[in-house]
């Protein structure tokens, strides 16, 4: 899709951010096409710089952005971003509760010379007796139920990935594009927050829900008490794992068809999904036995034959060779630093087509200060006075 077919060109985005949900609300309004500044303290972000679970935040939530390495404690500095803020029409920041207030980059602040500005801030928690608190990731998982869910009853346990910071900047891209959207009648910016602890306690709002419904607190979903009659994790005859989901009335009798289980399609005390859930012990031990006669791939390629929904137990390794994303649903990046830099890997695109078309990468992965002298210049400033400003050490350029 050309730059100027994309739907978010011509937006001006400045982002002071680091981590992950800050940088996600960047990475997905920069995928959509937006024009995205990233102010980067002198040295550069420290999510550069992490490793263990951290090593992969910088690549994979910083493509299709500029870096712009500038002291912002500086009185040059402060004015350069000042200026960059007033021709925005979006600015993301993820620091602690007054950070951005106290550095004059607060929305009050900043909204006085650009009433039209969209400031979304990614927070903790929203307004109310926590909001004065630092959060992480794991922290609301933890406090909003997530990771009772996910692990043993005596066991919580974090999901596997940053899911809370990405979808809490993933709520903060919505508040955005409705904020922009309202701007459309009404000429005037808003502030928006996403947080992570209302993320959370969203997401396990099913839960909630479950229980209201049920009368009874759901739970671990380790331990869960199925819905439906096949619900499971299967090993082939390889010993190879597959999941197998059997959740209408419909699959069940195209899945006794296809693995002629006569036996259970006779039966008409099965017909129905709660009658088969109460018949579980009996039917889950014959299809274990049965696909631990098949190889994986015959398991599945019949389960795909009866369309089936089913699943092999990946790692996030094997998805780099995954046919389908393969074709279309990987982009390649260039890593900048440390050991593999200048090594061009491939990492997922943002999940979303266009009319059939997907969105890729305009901007590498962007170097500290790469983008600081075009950062400076769009700010108004004149090419002597960026030239004094590196001199000065006001600002970066790699």
């Amino acid at each position: 899709m050309a730059e100027k077919e994309l739907p978010l060109s011509g937006i001006k985005v400045v982002e002071f951010t680091h981590m992950v949900m800050g940088p996600t609300v960047g990475v997905i309004l920069a995928d959509l096409g937006a024009d995205v500044i990233k102010v980067e303290p002198l040295k550069g972000d420290n999510t550069r710089r992490l490793k263990g679970s951290g090593a992969g935040y910088f690549p994979m939530y910083n493509r299709n952005k500029k870096s712009l390495c500038v002291d912002l404690k500086s009185e040059q500095g402060h004015q350069l971003a000042e200026r960059l803020a007033a021709k925005a029409d979006v600015v993301i920041e993820n620091f602690r509760p007054g950070a951005m207030d106290k550095l004059g980059f607060g929305y009050k602040q900043l909204s006085a010379d650009n009433p039209g500005l969209i400031y979304c801030s990614l927070k903790g928690f929203l307004s109310g007796p926590y909001e004065h608190r630092t959060a992480l990731d794991e922290v609301t998982q933890m406090m909003g139920g997530l990771a009772y869910m996910t692990g043993l009853p005596d066991r919580p346990m974090r999901a596997g990935s940053s899911v809370i910071d990405i979808t809490g900047g993933m709520f903060g891209v919505i508040g955005i594009l409705a904020a922009l959207e309202e701007r459309h009648r009404t000429g005037k910016g808003k502030e928006v927050t996403s947080s992570l602890y209302e993320t959370t306690a969203y997401m396990v709002g099913q839960h909630m829900a479950q229980q209201a419904v049920s009368g009874e607190e759901p739970p671990p979903m380790s331990v869960r008490r199925s819905a439906w009659s096949v619900y499971d994790i299967f090993h082939s005859k390889d010993a190879e794992r597959v999941f197998v989901g059997v959740v209408s009335d419909s699959l069940w009798k195209r899945f006794c068809d296809e693995f002629e289980l006569t036996e259970f399609s006779a039966d008409e005390s099965l017909n129905l999904n709660n009658e088969r859930v109460k018949q579980r012990d009996k039917i889950v031990p014959v299809i274990t036995d049965m696909f631990a006669s098949m190889s994986k791939e015959e398991m599945m390629s019949r389960l795909d034959k009866a369309g089936i929904p089913f699943a092999p137990i990946n790692k996030p390794a094997d998805l780099f060779d995954d046919e389908h994303l393969n074709a279309g649903g990987l982009v390649d990046l260039t890593l900048t630093g440390g050991d593999k830099d200048g090594e061009v890997v491939k990492l997922p695109a943002l999940p979303i087509e266009f009319s059939g078309e997907r969105l890729g990468v305009r901007q590498d992965l962007p170097r500290e200060g790469e983008h600081s002298k075009e950062a400076a210049a769009e700010a108004g400033y004149a090419n002597d006075d960026i030239e004094q400003m590196i001199a000065d050490g006001v600002i970066r350029v790699e």
